[in-house]
């Protein structure tokens, strides 16, 4: 899930002292040569749990190539942090992050193209491959994909819902005969959450941006205040707390897993990352779409991924490049961050190796497979905070057609 908080850099130097052994020596002798003109060190940032993961593989790196590779958890606010350390000449050599990060990294300067070879191109998720395309070039190597779906707690809510007033007629079912005091866990909170509702959004007929000849997301054709995000919306506020009560401002995006873990709701709008807490809670549960209107369209959920990249102005860029085309393309290093945090990986070698074990990626994936990429272009920063707000206020009874069209407004104006 995309947390966007702000804080400290907490940074926990794992140096990974290599040796200067022997055989590989010759086998990567520019990465070498490279290593040895800016003092033999390779620096990769990433979030904690990545930062572990990462280490064995980052060891065996160093080892093979002659160099130290030093693996810094930044807890918190990464890519700001990455961005201001990028623009100082004091950042790494390598991160870890979200794809929609792309734009607002390339705007800055903060990253380099990533050279993948055709072949290795044609080893990953086809959609993975083209959320980490920007401007026609590829800007990161993906390791794992996300989306949100509905996970049912299947002892309430035995059949998965075809529409979303089924669900909320089940949910309100529950809450009569007192076996649930939510009708549906999906994240909104005071700031609203544009991700989480993108699903019902999408089914509403709303859309952010439109696409160009070549299918990028074209910023001038903002559909955020448009006849179709009114209409979007007035389906979404009959869902709010002034009409069904299904989508509330009190559920968050620190306590809606909790609620759903703790058998107060039978339906959790979540992603991969809420699965672990439903597993330790001994919930029985199950992995289907997130259900559109009735009469609607599909509902879209956004399809993320997470990649690693080659800062612009690391001291390091061939040793970078040359971890990140070679190494991060090994089905070890993606098995062993799904083991780290379960997302599908993108390397399709990868996801067929952890499948037989986990049936819920495929159900996430099914989830997914109609998804929208997540826009990486700069405007889409834009967005988050109008849409969020807006979302937020209409779920509390706000009028949809003004709250929307000036948050359409409000967008417009910071993307010019």
């Amino acid at each position: 899930m995309r947390i966007r908080t702000a804080g400290v850099v907490a940074v926990l130097g794992l140096a990974l002292a290599a040796s200067g052994c022997g055989g590989s020596d010759s086998d990567k002798p520019a990465a070498k040569e490279s290593a040895k003109a800016t003092g033999g060190k390779l620096v990769i940032w990433a979030d904690d749990k990545r930062t572990a993961a990462l280490k064995p593989f980052a060891e065996e790196f160093g080892k093979e190539n002659g160099v130290t590779v030093e693996v810094q958890a930044v807890s918190k606010d990464l890519q700001t942090n990455f961005v201001t350390a990028s623009q100082q000449g004091s950042g790494p050599d390598v991160v870890v992050g979200a794809h929609d990060w792309i734009g607002n990294l390339v705007q800055n300067g903060a990253i380099d193209p990533v050279q993948l070879a055709a072949e290795q191109k044609s080893a990953f998720n086809e959609t993975a491959v083209k959320a980490v395309t920007f401007n026609g070039q590829l800007y990161g190597v993906p390791y794992a994909t996300e989306n949100v779906a509905l996970i049912r707690n299947t002892e309430l809510a035995p059949e998965a819902p075809k529409t979303i007033e089924e669900l909320v007629t089940t949910g309100k079912k529950l809450k009569a005969e007192k076996k649930a005091s939510e009708i549906l866990c999906l994240q909104s909170g005071q700031n609203g959450d544009a991700y989480h509702v993108y699903p019902l959004y999408t089914s509403g007929g709303g859309y952010l941006f439109g696409t160009g000849a070549n299918g990028d997301y074209d910023p001038k054709d903002l559909g955020v205040g448009k006849p179709e995000s009114i209409a979007a919306f007035q389906k979404i506020a009959k869902l709010g707390e002034k009409g069904d009560g299904a989508l509330k401002r009190s559920i968050t995006g620190e306590n809606s897993i909790a609620t759903f873990t703790g058998k107060k709701c039978a339906f959790l709008v979540s992603g991969p990352w809420a699965i672990a807490d439903a597993k330790k809670a001994n919930i029985k549960y199950d992995i289907s779409p997130v259900p559109g209107f009735a009469g609607g369209k599909e509902a879209q959920p956004f399809v993320g991924v997470q990649a690693f990249y080659v800062a612009a102005k690391g001291k390091n860029k061939a040793l970078a490049q040359e971890f990140v085309t070679n190494y991060v393309t090994k089905p070890e290093l993606a098995v062993a961050l799904y083991k780290a945090e379960p997302r599908p990986p993108a390397l399709t070698a990868a996801f067929d190796q952890v499948k037989g074990e986990d049936p819920d990626l495929a159900k996430f994936q099914e989830a997914g497979k109609n998804g929208q990429v997540l826009p990486a272009i700069p405007a889409m920063a834009a967005i988050w905070d109008p849409f969020g707000k807006a979302e937020a206020a209409i779920i509390g009874g706000a009028d949809p057609a003004k709250t929307i069209t000036a948050a359409g407004k409000t967008i417009q104006g910071q993307i010019k």
